[in-house]
C-alpha cells in the first residue's frame, strides 16, 4: 500500500494511503484506508500506522442485519462522524451504549483497546479518524493549559456535532478530498475541536427500560396525533421535567428530537411502499403541513422526501404531486 504522508503545523503526519478497495473511495476520487470491518483498519503494519491521524471511511447500503464487532488499537482513539442519518444499537459488552435514531452529525469517540459491537438497522456512511492517544492527549494539553483545567475522560462519548458533521462531509464532497494540504487541515481541525470537547456530566439516571418501552410504544401508537411533552411524561409516570432529564440520558435524545426521527422513519416505509403525495404521508406521520415535513426529513436523510422516494423507486421520475 503506497502512503501519502501529509507532514502538520508541528511535524504531526496525517496519513491517507494511495490505494484503497473502491468501497473506500469519495465519488471525487480521494481514497482512504482501507477498512476490514467497521472501525477497523485492513493493514496495521503499514508505514501510515506511525502517522498521529490515519482517515478511513465505512459506508453499507444494506438496510438490516448488520452485525460488526471493532476490536479497536491499543493506542489509538477512533473519532466516527455519521455523514447520514442511521438506525444502530451500540454496545460494550452486556452494556447497551446507544439505541435508536442515529441522525447526521452524530460524532462518536472511542478509546484505545475497547471492543465494540454494533448492530446496523439501516444504511449507513461515516468517516472514521485514528487519532494516536499520546497525540490527542498533547492536543488536550495544549487546549487547556490556558484555564488549567483538569483533561476529562473521552473515551464513549457520542455527542451530535454539526462542526464534525461540516469538516466529515468536506472530506467526501466539493472536490476538495484531493487536497492533502486540506485533508490534513481537516484532521488536524477535528482533533483540536474534540480536544476542547467537555463530556456531559451525567448526574441523572437513565429511564428505566419498563418506562422507556411505555414511551416508545406510545409514541408508535399516536405518531399521527399531537404528542406533547407532557402526554410523554405521564405515560412514564414521571413530571415533565424529570422525564426530559431521564430520556435523554437513556437514548441520548430530546423526546422532542425522538418523536420527530420515528415521524421520519414511519413516512421511510409509507414512501418506499406506496405513491401517497408528500402531503397526505406528513398528515398521515403527525406534521400538519408539508413544508414542515420536508424541512425535518432532509434534515436528518440529507435527501428530500421525493428524492429519497425516486431513489429507493427506481430511475422514474416523480409525479408533480410529489414535489417537495
Amino acid at each position: 500500500m503506497h502512503l501519502q504522508t501529509l507532514k502538520g503545523g508541528s511535524n504531526r503526519p496525517v496519513a491517507i494511503p494511495d490505494h484503497a478497495q473502491t468501497s473506500s473511495r469519495s465519488s471525487d476520487g480521494h481514497r482512504f484506508c482501507e477498512e476490514k470491518s467497521w472501525r477497523c483498519l485492513a493493514d496495521t503494519e503499514s508505514e501510515g500506522t506511525h502517522a498521529d491521524i490515519l482517515v478511513s471511511r465505512w459506508t453499507d447500503t444494506r438496510s438490516s442485519g448488520l452485525h460488526q464487532q471493532a476490536e479497536l488499537s491499543a493506542c489509538r482513539h477512533v473519532i466516527g462522524v455519521a455523514l447520514k442519518a442511521t438506525r444502530v444499537t451500540l454496545k460494550r459488552g452486556a452494556s447497551t451504549i446507544f439505541d435508536g435514531p442515529m441522525p447526521a452529525g452524530t460524532l462518536y469517540i472511542t478509546g484505545p483497546g475497547r471492543p465494540l459491537t454494533a448492530e446496523f438497522l439501516a444504511p449507513c456512511d461515516f468517516v472514521h479518524f485514528h487519532v494516536l492517544s499520546d497525540y490527542l492527549r498533547e492536543c488536550q494539553e495544549i487546549a487547556r493549559s490556558t484555564f488549567a483545567q483538569p483533561i476529562p475522560d473521552l473515551n464513549d462519548l457520542l455527542v451530535r456535532d454539526p462542526l464534525a458533521q461540516l469538516l466529515g462531509r468536506t472530506l467526501v464532497e466539493g472536490g476538495t478530498a484531493s487536497d492533502s494540504v486540506y485533508a490534513e487541515s481537516v484532521g488536524q481541525t477535528l482533533v483540536m475541536h474534540v480536544a476542547r470537547l467537555e463530556p456531559p456530566r451525567n448526574t441523572v439516571n437513565p429511564l428505566p427500560k419498563w418506562r422507556l418501552k411505555r414511551v416508545q410504544e406510545y409514541v408508535d401508537t399516536h405518531l399521527e396525533n399531537s404528542i406533547r411533552l407532557a402526554d410523554l411524561a405521564t405515560v412514564a409516570g414521571l413530571s415533565r421535567m424529570h422525564f426530559a432529564a431521564q430520556f435523554r440520558a437513556a437514548t441520548g435524545h430530546r423526546p422532542h428530537d425522538y418523536v420527530l426521527q420515528q415521524r421520519i422513519e414511519c413516512a421511510k416505509d409509507i414512501l418506499s411502499s406506496s405513491d401517497m403525495p408528500l402531503v397526505e404521508v406528513a398528515l398521515a406521520v403527525g406534521f400538519q403541513a408539508q413544508a414542515h415535513f420536508s424541512t425535518v426529513f432532509k434534515r436528518l436523510t440529507d435527501e428530500t422526501p421525493a428524492r429519497w422516494r425516486a431513489s429507493r423507486r427506481g430511475p422514474a421520475a416523480p409525479s408533480a404531486s410529489q414535489h417537495n
